[in-house]
Parts: C-alpha cells; sequence; structure tokens
C-alpha cells in the first residue's frame, strides 16, 4: 500500500537525473518569479498511487505578467516490473506564456531515459516562440545556445527546424530551435554536462529577454494582443497534432493530463482554429474538429484540458496509423509505450 507516497527509481543515473531535471526546474522558476514577482504554486502528482514514481509542477497563471507558465518535473519508473525492457524515465518540461505580446514564449525540455540494461539516452529541446518576432530577441536565444553547446549545435537546430514546422500552415512554431533526440555518445560525462548547459542556457537567455521586452514594450495595442491569440491557437493546433512527446505522454497514462497539457495558453481562436481543419490531411482533420468542439468559447480551463487529452487519447488509439503524421527530427522519437 503507497498511499500517495512517491518512490523514486533505484537506478544511480536516475537519481543523478531527477537531481539535474529537479535543479534546472528550480533555476527556471527562480528566474521567472525575478521577473514580475508573481510566486509559483507547487502542485503534486503520482503514477499509480506513487508506486512507479510521480513528479510535480510549478505554475502560476492570470498574472500581470504570465498568461500561463508550467514547470514540471517528473520520473517514472518500473523497478517492481522486470519484465519491462524501460528502466525509467525523468524529465523537465517547461513552457513559459508570458501576458504581454512582445515577450516572447519559451519552451525547455530535457529528459533522460533508460533502459533495463542501464543504457540510456538525453532528449534535449528549447525553443523560442514569440508572437510577434523581434530579431535581436532571437539572435540573444541561437548565441546562448550555440555557446552552450557548439559541437552540435548546427544539428540541433536543423533537426529542431524540422519537428517544429507545421506542414498545415506552412510554417515554423517558433524562431529559434534547438532538438536532440536519442543523444548519448557514451560519455556519460559529458553528455549530462551538455544537457545541463543547454537547460542552463535557454533558461537565462529567455528570462533576459523577457525582461528587455517588458522595460521597453508600451501597454499593448489591439492588434499585439490579437497576434498573440492567434500565435496561441497555432501552438495549441501544433501541441495537440503533431507533438510526439505529448501524445505519447496522454496515450501512455491519464494520471497528469492537467500537468501534460501545462504549455497550452489561456485562450484561444475557435473560429481560427476550425479554419484549420480544410488544412490537414485525414483523418486528422477529425481530430480538429474534436479539438473545436471541446473548447466552446475558446478557454482553456483545467477541465477543458482533461477533455482535450480524452479528445486525443481516443482519436490516436481509434487511428494509431495517424501517428505517423506526427512531426519528427533525424530520429523518429520512440514512446515510452515503444518500450514498454
Amino acid at each position: 500500500m503507497y498511499d500517495h507516497a512517491v518512490v523514486r527509481a533505484r537506478s544511480s543515473g536516475a537519481g543523478v537525473a531527477y537531481e539535474l531535471v529537479s535543479e534546472l526546474q528550480g533555476r527556471m522558476v527562480a528566474a521567472q518569479e525575478a521577473i514580475g514577482g508573481d510566486r509559483f504554486l507547487r502542485t503534486e502528482w503520482v503514477r499509480d498511487d506513487g508506486r512507479h514514481g510521480g513528479g510535480n509542477r510549478r505554475g502560476v497563471a492570470g498574472t500581470a505578467t504570465f498568461d500561463r507558465a508550467s514547470v514540471n518535473v517528473s520520473q517514472v519508473h518500473y523497478d517492481d516490473e522486470p519484465e519491462k525492457r524501460l528502466g525509467s524515465a525523468t524529465a523537465l518540461s517547461t513552457i513559459i506564456h508570458p501576458r504581454h505580446p512582445r515577450a516572447p514564449s519559451v519552451h525547455v525540455h530535457v529528459s533522460w531515459t533508460e533502459m533495463r540494461d542501464g543504457s540510456g539516452y538525453w532528449r534535449v529541446m528549447a525553443d523560442l516562440n514569440p508572437a510577434i518576432p523581434d530579431p535581436a530577441d532571437t539572435a540573444l536565444f541561437v548565441q546562448a545556445l550555440r555557446a552552450a553547446a557548439p559541437g552540435v549545435s548546427d544539428d540541433a537546430a536543423a533537426q529542431g527546424d524540422r519537428y517544429f514546422h507545421i506542414p498545415a500552415l506552412a510554417r515554423h512554431r517558433g524562431v529559434a530551435h534547438f532538438y536532440l533526440e536519442q543523444y548519448a555518445t557514451g560519455d556519460v560525462e559529458a553528455d549530462r554536462a551538455l544537457a545541463r548547459a543547454v537547460g542552463e542556457a535557454a533558461i537565462d537567455a529567455h528570462a533576459a529577454i523577457v525582461s528587455g521586452a517588458l522595460r521597453r514594450s508600451a501597454a499593448p495595442s489591439d492588434d499585439e494582443r490579437a497576434a498573440q491569440l492567434a500565435y496561441h491557437t497555432l501552438y495549441l493546433f501544433q501541441v495537440l497534432t503533431l507533438d510526439r512527446g505529448t501524445t505519447s505522454g496522454l496515450l501512455v497514462h491519464d494520471q497528469n493530463d492537467v500537468g501534460i497539457l501545462g504549455s497550452l495558453p489561456s485562450r484561444i481562436d475557435r473560429d481560427l482554429l476550425a479554419s484549420w481543419r480544410g488544412r490537414v490531411p485525414a483523418p486528422v482533420d477529425q481530430l480538429v474538429d474534436r479539438l473545436v468542439a471541446a473548447l466552446p468559447t475558446g478557454e482553456v480551463t483545467d477541465d477543458a484540458k482533461r477533455e482535450l487529452a480524452a479528445v486525443v487519447r481516443t482519436f490516436y488509439r481509434a487511428n494509431p496509423a495517424a501517428l505517423e503524421l506526427q512531426a519528427r527530427g533525424d530520429i523518429v522519437p520512440p514512446t515510452v509505450q515503444n518500450h514498454r
């Protein structure tokens, strides 16, 4: 009987990875709290009553500084189920959506997947997502990531550009993308150091960009707010129709739907979302219809997130071949389900 006490993975590699992502979570929260003074609240969740791990998210929403911000850390494992190939999966996944349209959103993901035999790999992502792009901000973000990982930055940028492309709209989700999938060179310490360096660089660069944008920006105009609403709609569209990581998390279990969809902004343009159904291939047009129906007012509340999660889960279980239409870089990201 576990009474919601979280049992952590026994592997020392998973333990070190959990320390790393927890430190990155603290760094992100501290950087963002310093911008507007908003305190990020902590919410816990457990997997199978804690027997297979769990996590926490620290977030804030609806303040003068933030539309929505969610900084999630998780660790799931199967130490008590030796027949499974997957040993553990440890991750930081965070999205910051500032309130002001000229302050860009950011997404950072750093995760360690460890197999039963002790082998493992990193997944490292960082992307800048402005509603209104600023070339100087883009250059600052790109420079920070290049400095953090000079040996792989060109390849990571190219993979990110492929992964975050939205074919139906003939554009990318953001303006700067870093993506390494199944990253493992054989040098465990160096790989871990790279994952940490990219996470820290993205966190610090984004905080500096937002601080600067807020200092030099006047109150948003109606046109700027409209641009942000359209961008938030695009963001939700990409996450729910193309993002393999999100889909994988929703298919594996339903015990953290609100956390998994913590990246979604608070409100979208329902009519704009509906207008894109004719641009996606079948049967994804059916998914778009169901997403629109799940957002009758365009407000993305926690209840709406649960409904959206159920929609995505039901759709891909009924249409598994549609997973092949989702985003990919050089390597198709395996899901936790694939590893089982």
